[in-house]
């Protein structure tokens, strides 16, 4: 799936101008589209506008482990990079239990799955974790 990210700063004859909202879309559904491609697991999109001033969406997802974490995060920011983004903020890159990028409308976190658990960002927003983490937080039955 290959998705075009127009800047909003950047108006072409040929290409209307979207709006903010859109855009951030687009920036969402573009990251989305690379964690997929990289077997990331339990991404979820959590959208915070109007309840956040920071950011219009979020993303949450999980790597199998610390070295996969790590390779998600590279693979989003070469993602990026290519599509002209060049000041990001990047937190944790190298623990690998949990990385955050900051896109500006985006905000990305990837964990492992016990670190994800740990800080349940979701609960934060109101958002069911996904099943699989909920499974690894319920005790099992004996």
């Amino acid at each position: 799936m290959e998705t075009t990210l127009t800047e909003t700063h950047k108006a072409s004859p040929e290409a209307p101008l979207l709006s903010q909202s859109e855009d951030a879309k687009a920036l969402s559904d573009f990251i989305q589209s690379i964690l997929d491609e990289n077997s990331a697991q339990d991404v979820i999109e959590i959208d915070v506008q109007g309840k956040s001033s920071i950011a219009d969406y979020m993303l949450v997802a999980s790597g199998r482990s610390n070295r996969h974490v790590s390779a998600l995060s590279d693979y989003v920011l070469r993602g990026l990079k290519e599509q002209g983004f060049k000041s990001l903020g990047i937190e944790g890159q190298e623990s690998g239990d949990w990385v955050l990028i900051d896109i500006g409308d985006v905000i990305l976190h990837i964990f492992r799955p016990e670190v994800r658990l740990f800080y349940n960002l979701e609960k934060i927003w109101s958002v069911p974790l996904p099943q699989s983490l909920q499974d690894m937080q319920d005790p099992q039955p004996v």
